[in-house]
Formats: structure tokens, C-alpha cells, sequence
């Protein structure tokens, strides 16, 4: 019957479509527009045709060799998507096809079509636009499951990010700030301080011009963060537990600055700290539903609504992918950069 059903939907679907590829790892110039089978449906998916695809760090990590695609997921970049459903799954509500959906993706979305495992997809009311709901999925999953799951946090909590003009800083000021959580960040330069406060940062530092730990202390009068979402790793993470206070939770989610850190125990035992982390990618079908199901209760409607909108960066064409990594990876972005797809 599963395979039937597939039958059907290549009747109705291209037998191609257009995607980016790379033949061997390395910088943004290796990736290349190609032709593609366009992927069928399994049981639980559902086939999306993709109007906008987000771009995110993992994405230029996995081109220059460093985070393989886990098993079974699609070798084509692309973590989050969003455009219709042209076909579903034997498992999956026949209703949902036509659907206006976000989803987060394991894999494939630089491509016109794109499967995704249908309770991981958010609807997109149609008032709201489709390249926003392509820039969310990916940070928003993340920032949900790092900060208030995993890190915690509760109302009248501050909060450390560091990147604060990233994807993940700008998700990750606008949801704390939602929940009356203050935000202290660091950034680059001034005019990405700048840009910081007006997402909403309480205090943005530029760490190339400041000691973000004295001026953690001295923001907060010696009392510190509750939490700090840490995307550095390496030898900042000694530093960011200076910044915490007693009880507080430090949170990795990337290592862009190394995978060891030295610490001082000591100090983890007295202050009564909490280090952890995740990894989104790896974490089952079932694990990723249920965050979902969290999200679509307790903040996807901010963003429907309109209360809270993305901060967006540059759009690029998909055929011009390489330009759009070349982009994130000089780190001069503010926001998210997307991909036009259709």
C-alpha cells in the first residue's frame, strides 16, 4: 500500500528538480546547482515544495566535511524549509496536503522538493510569509529546547548569549525577552551592538573592546546570569561560568571555538553548576515531535501572530548557495539568511 501510494504521488510530482550539491567538501565555492530525483514521501512524511529554505551553521559545517548527514537523512543541505505540501505519506493526514507548512527538515532542503516527517512541520497562517517561516524552524527548535527546556529558564531570569545578532541570538533575545527573561549579549562590534538592542537586548557588549565578565559583574552588581547559551566553547567557557550565578545553568549548542575547555571544578561544586548541552540533528523522530507539539503551544503562536517576526538578513537565489555561505561565514550577517527556492 506504502509503495502504491508513493507510485501515485511521482504521477503527479516532476520526476526532477533542481538542488544544490557539493562533489567534496570544502569552502562555500564548492557548492554547485544539480538535478535531482525529487524524493517520495515514506510512511510519516510529507513532501514539500519548498518556496524558501533557511541557511544555518550546520549547513556550512557539513560542506567543509565536519557534520555528515545522520542515517537515512538526505545528503542535501537544508535543516528548515517552508512552502506547501504536494504529497503525504500512508501514515500522514490526507488533509495536510495543500497545507501552507514550516518544517524542520534532517536534511534536503536546498532543493525544490523536500521531505520532512509531518509532525515536525508548523502550520503558516496565510497572512504570514513564507520566507519568514523559513528562517524559524531551525533556531526556534533549538532556542526552545536549549533555553526554557534544558537551560530552565523562568521569568525574571537573566540570560547570557553570545552571537547576539546571529540566527540563534536574535531567536534567542526575542523569545527570553517574550517571557520577561533580561538578555545580556556580546557581539563583534558596535553597530552589531546596536543592532542587538534593537531586537531587544537589555545589554549588548562588544567583546572585541570590553571584558564581557567584568561587564556581566558590573551590569548585574556582582550577582551574574542565570543562564548562558554558549555557541564559543573552548576558552570561554571558563570565563562564561565567572558570569554565572549560584545555581546557574550553562548551556552549550556549538563549540565554533574549540571542543575542550579547562575548568576549575572547584567552583562548578561551590556554586552549584549545572553544564550541559544538546545536539538537535542527531535526536529521534519522537523526540523532535514532542518539541514541536511544545513549540506550537507556547510560542509558534507569537509568531503567527505577528506579535514577534524573524530577523531576516539577505535572500539569495538558490542557485547562488555559495554566496549565501560565503556570507554567514565572514560573520557579517544580522539575522537570517534564506535561499529562494520557487
Amino acid at each position: 500500500m506504502e509503495e502504491q501510494q508513493a507510485v501515485n504521488h511521482r504521477q503527479v510530482m516532476p520526476e526532477t528538480m533542481n538542488t544544490i550539491g557539493f562533489a567534496q567538501p570544502g569552502g562555500p565555492e564548492v557548492l554547485v546547482p544539480e538535478t535531482a530525483a525529487v524524493p517520495s514521501p515514506g510512511a510519516d512524511d510529507v513532501l514539500i515544495r519548498v518556496a524558501f529554505a533557511g541557511v544555518n551553521r550546520p549547513d556550512c559545517i557539513q560542506r567543509a566535511g565536519h557534520y555528515p548527514a545522520p542515517p537515512g537523512a538526505s545528503p542535501v543541505l537544508g535543516l528548515e524549509v517552508a512552502g506547501e505540501v504536494a504529497a503525504v505519506g500512508a501514515n500522514v493526514p490526507a488533509e495536510m496536503i495543500g497545507q501552507r507548512v514550516a518544517a524542520l527538515t534532517p536534511g534536503g532542503g536546498y532543493a525544490e522538493y523536500c521531505t520532512a516527517p509531518w509532525q515536525h512541520c508548523l502550520p503558516v497562517p496565510g497572512d504570514m510569509d513564507l520566507k519568514s517561516a523559513a528562517a524559524l524552524p531551525e533556531t526556534l527548535f533549538t532556542v526552545w529546547h536549549n533555553v526554557f527546556e534544558r537551560g530552565c529558564a523562568r521569568d525574571g531570569e537573566r540570560l547570557l548569549v553570545h552571537g547576539g545578532t546571529s540566527g540563534i541570538g536574535t531567536m534567542t533575545i526575542m523569545l527570553a525577552k517574550a517571557f520577561d527573561i533580561e538578555v545580556i549579549v556580546t557581539c563583534g562590534d558596535e553597530a552589531k551592538c546596536e543592532a542587538a538592542r534593537k531586537v531587544g537586548a537589555d545589554l549588548a557588549i562588544n567583546y572585541r573592546e570590553e571584558d564581557f565578565v567584568a561587564a556581566v559583574k558590573d551590569y548585574t552588581g556582582g550577582d551574574g546570569v542565570n543562564i548562558v547559551l554558549d555557541m564559543v566553547s573552548g576558552d570561554y567557557v571558563p570565563r562564561n561560568l565567572q558570569c554565572l550565578a549560584e545555581d546557574g545553568r550553562h548551556v552549550t549548542i556549538a563549540v565554533l571555538g574549540g571542543a575542550k575547555a579547562e575548568l576549575f571544578m572547584p567552583m562548578v561544586m561551590m556554586r552549584r553548576l549545572t553544564l550541559t548541552g544538546s545536539t538537535l540533528r542527531p535526536r529521534s523522530d519522537a523526540f523532535k515531535a514532542a518539541l514541536a507539539d511544545e513549540i506550537a503551544a507556547n510560542a509558534w503562536p507569537l509568531f503567527t501572530s505577528g506579535e514577534l517576526a524573524p530577523i531576516m538578513d539577505e535572500t539569495f537565489p538558490l542557485a547562488e548557495a555559495a554566496a549565501a555561505h560565503a556570507r554567514m561565514e565572514a560573520g557579517e550577517h544580522i539575522g537570517k539568511i534564506v535561499l529562494e527556492v520557487a
